[in-house]
């Protein structure tokens, strides 16, 4: 594997980025798996509607739990070829059991990988890959320690919200209204340990100043505390 490293700053340690090609079934799935000295887990990036491994908001919250001790690996859901029919009809990106099924898989693959084995796994989505992060923690129940979701749709997880046993942090923009109803409501079916946090002005996007670095702060503090 090609390797890089980058330096921590002020944060004294190292961060080494490691590119994968992830086999399954006949296709293969591009990612990065970055590894900070001495981390303390690693978290997997479920991007949403439309996006992939090089999402700039996805990357900008990444590189933050990795300044915080955690590693992450951002990889593609799809295929170069699907993401082609993708941005034609719109239809993978919500195929919510497709998605999932993937997100088993790379979980399976992750905690064998010899570079973070023994580390704790949690799953970061985004949008609909927040549906399928939080289908794919309820059929991993010993292996997904932890779940995100930054402006997600987990009602998209349908019936498995009852089995999600991982604790679940549901982040939205207090400006995105629709959003935080449907995260209300999902939340309704979820027994875990479950925690609403509204950030005051922000969008969908979570575009406004400020608005990634308050996700990337609560994600980190509830990876960091969950994945001990």
């Amino acid at each position: 594997m090609d390797r890089s490293k980058t330096s921590g700053g002020s944060i004294g340690f190292a961060i080494e980025h490691v590119p994968v090609l992830m086999p399954m079934d006949s296709l293969q799935l591009d990612g990065t798996l970055s590894i900070p000295t001495a981390a303390c887990g690693v978290v997997l990036f479920a991007h949403g509607s439309g996006s992939s491994r090089h999402s700039p908001r996805n990357r900008y919250v990444a590189d933050l739990l990795n300044e915080s001790g955690l590693a992450t690996l951002l990889i593609d859901l799809l295929t170069e070829e699907e993401q082609q029919v993708d941005m034609q009809t719109g239809h993978l990106r919500f195929d919510i059991p497709l998605l999932a099924k993937r997100l088993e898989a790379i979980t399976d693959w992750l905690v064998t990988h010899p570079e973070v084995a023994g580390l704790k796994v949690g799953h970061f989505g985004a949008s609909t890959g927040a549906g399928a992060a939080l289908v794919a923690a309820a059929e991993r129940p010993k292996l997904v320690r932890a779940v995100v979701s930054r402006g997600g749709r987990p009602d998209l997880a349908g019936p498995a919200l009852e089995r999600v046993e991982a604790p679940t942090l549901l982040i939205v923009g207090g400006a995105d209204h629709a959003v935080i109803d449907l995260n209300r409501k999902a939340m309704a079916h979820m027994h875990c340990e479950k925690e609403l946090q509204i950030i005051a002005g922000a969008t969908h996007l979570f575009e406004e100043r400020g608005a990634l670095d308050k996700v990337a702060a609560l994600a980190s503090d509830w990876f960091l505390v969950k994945l001990r």
